[in-house]
């Protein structure tokens, strides 16, 4: 998985699958086709911010808990961004991060 697309539709679909709803009854619950609902959770479409509203209501969570998609982010993913922090951040930070990095592994 590597676009923000299909990562939204993964939530979309573990959340759903949480709450014990089929494709179907979610997208009858939020007013869209079947098919629309499909394309979301496949990533091959985005929800508009009131859709996406509309979506994490009928889930019986927030929109930042549906945009939480950190857990689904493959390995070289995880690696980019542990790589990209530490770029940004300053000589003391580098330490203890690699002082707990290395307690931990």
């Amino acid at each position: 998985m590597t676009n923000t697309k299909q990562y939204l539709g993964t939530r979309i679909q573990e959340l759903r699958k949480r709450r014990g709803l089929k494709q179907s009854e979610l997208a009858e619950k939020i007013g869209i086709d079947s098919k629309h609902m499909s394309k979301l959770e496949c990533g091959r479409s985005y929800p508009s911010f009131d859709l996406l509203d509309k979506i994490a209501h009928s889930l019986e969570t927030t929109p930042s808990e549906l945009l939480d998609v950190e857990h689904l982010i493959d390995k070289e993913g995880l690696i980019e961004g542990i790589v990209n922090m530490l770029k940004n951040s300053d000589e003391e930070r580098i330490r203890r991060a690699y002082k707990i990095l290395r307690e931990i592994l």
